[in-house]
């Protein structure tokens, strides 16, 4: 009986170091989704934006901006965290006003204006993941918002997110989801 004893304490405390471990993992997964971005944000031929390129960032969050001149000529500039946010903060507003185009109907398949962009690319690290997580929840922003953003970090992203929603569930110890036929008169987990 004693060795039964100590092997249920071990499977206890192996139970508990495992969802220690899960639950670390979970903490550090959400701090990366808050993460800052660095971006490259680009004018489109018809003076619409989009995001280019995307990248986590340990720094503040910040961007370089390529436009077009009269010529055609690109020329780039940087944005840093405090103007991104002041961009975003006037598009939010438009967004409580309801004349954002962040929210208009097929809007971000041509691109957006640059406020637009950044506030559907940026919204969660520059004005907080709550302003960020309802912004997403609006059906047309979430679509305006994933159109205008055409780097290969978003679309990874998407990627995963799509992967994860349609997996099928997953066990505490990572197999798939089954019921078990296990029974006590088959002489048990123990070998009784």
């Amino acid at each position: 009986m004693k060795h039964i004893s100590s092997i249920a304490s071990g499977v206890v405390l192996g139970t508990a170091g495992v969802l220690m471990m899960s639950t670390l993992t979970g903490c550090e997964q959400k701090q990366q989704e808050a993460q800052n971005k660095f971006l490259v944000i680009e004018q489109q031929p018809n003076g619409k934006y989009k995001v280019v390129e995307e990248m986590p960032t340990q720094g503040p969050s910040r961007a370089i901006i390529r436009e077009r001149d009269e010529f055609g000529r690109v020329t780039e500039r940087f944005m840093n965290e405090e103007e991104m946010k002041a961009l975003a903060a006037q598009e939010y507003q438009k967004v409580q006003n309801g004349t954002s185009e962040t929210l208009q109907d097929n809007s971000g398949s041509a691109g957006m204006g640059l406020a637009g962009t950044i506030l559907a690319v940026a919204a969660g690290s520059l004005l907080g993941n709550m302003i960020g997580n309802a912004l997403m929840n609006n059906k047309s922003f979430s679509r305006n918002a994933s159109s205008v953003n055409r780097s290969a970090y978003s679309r990874s992203a998407a990627g995963k997110a799509a992967r994860k929603s349609t997996s099928s569930r997953k066990s505490f110890f990572g197999g798939t989801s089954r019921s078990s036929s296990y029974s006590r008169s088959s002489g048990g987990f123990f070998g009784g």
